[in-house]
């Protein structure tokens, strides 16, 4: 087992790579710790939590809602839980977001923990302390930012991840490796999806390497007024098509991907779309879709990086460097428009 520490303005967390899941009750104490997972996981690893106490939810981003947090806490109140409760979020990035949201509310704010079990939550969702809820097709509108105590990786829970899930998570690796690793980049050009899941230790580097990229990112920025923008690449278009039609997140990034390096081409005279075209396509994922832009366009004005007409995107200028820049939503609309 790797233990990492890093420190945000508040407190610092705790990374322990390579580990197991029977370290969590050297971490928790089982009397005062309450796990969150979904159906799916509980029914796939149920044996690992039969001495905790366990709240299962109904998977799927449709459920990360301000109804099942309400259904936390009173399942939350039922065991008698306190301010020294400690909430454990074991699942893919829904359930750490949801688990995250619900400990900075309950009590005004009791301690937590996660156990990433997609790659996805491994190498983004569970990290940099965004804890949230979606509001109708508006994604993570109401939430808060506070960082978890520590983030506990178990690699066996990837054996019962689907494909789509590996494919899924390998978005946001991508998405790494164009605003901030060159190198990243071209190593996933000389790899492929096989490879990952078939080479353990290449896995395990793969993925310490993305939550260092993150990490350090967010602790440069954690509350999001310059540096920690770049990792929305993707996001913006992405956000918007993805409760619109009901899309995998990593699907509707990497969509969001070809669109930013689209707008690149008009506006940082970015000049190599295809190589991203080409590396998700590699991976699996969705490049384009048709889809009702105006109908997306009324989600889009409605992100949180929205500032009065104007939007903050981020673009690319070269691989492994991306920029931010401001755009007016009349421009956008017209630029987009052109795809």
């Amino acid at each position: 087992m790797l233990r990492k520490t890093y420190t945000f303005s508040e407190k610092k967390t705790a990374y322990y790579f390579n580990a197991e899941f029977g370290v969590l009750d050297q971490l928790v104490d089982p009397s005062k710790g309450v796990i969150i997972t979904d159906e799916n996981i509980y029914q796939s690893h149920g044996r690992k939590f039969r001495h905790w106490k366990t709240i299962v939810l109904e998977p799927g981003e449709e459920n990360k809602i301000q109804s099942t947090v309400d259904s936390i806490i009173q399942q939350l109140i039922d065991y008698g839980a306190d301010r020294k409760s400690f909430l454990v979020g074991v699942g893919g990035g829904v359930v750490t977001d949801i688990t995250g949201y619900a400990a900075s509310i309950y009590m005004r704010g009791i301690k937590f923990g996660f156990v990433p079990v997609s790659l996805l939550a491994m190498v983004d969702a569970s990290i940099g302390g965004k804890n949230g809820i979606d509001v109708g097709p508006y994604k993570n509108l109401a939430g808060t930012i506070r960082q978890p105590d520590f983030l506990l990786y178990d690699s066996s829970f990837l054996k019962s991840l689907p494909l789509r899930e590996w494919v899924n998570g390998f978005a946001e690796i991508i998405k790494h490796a164009c605003i901030k690793d060159a190198t990243l980049f071209k190593e996933l050009e000389q790899n492929d999806l096989k490879f990952y899941r078939q080479d353990k230790d290449a896995l395990s580097k793969l993925i310490q390497r993305n939550a260092m990229i993150k990490s350090k990112v967010v602790m440069t920025d954690e509350f999001e007024q310059g540096e920690r923008k770049l990792l929305n690449f993707g996001h913006t278009w992405g956000h918007a098509i993805e409760t619109n039609y009901n899309l995998p997140h990593g699907n509707a990034v990497a969509i969001g991907m070809v669109m930013a390096c689209r707008l690149s081409e008009e506006l940082t005279e970015f000049s190599q779309t295809q190589r991203v075209i080409d590396l998700l396509q590699k991976y699996g994922l969705p490049v384009d879709m048709k889809v009702d832009k105006k109908k997306v366009f009324e989600v889009l004005r409605m992100d949180k990086k929205k500032v009065n007409t104007f939007i903050n995107y981020v673009l690319l200028a070269d691989i492994g460097k991306a920029v931010t820049k401001k755009i007016e939503l009349n421009k956008l609309e017209s630029l987009v428009n052109n795809y």
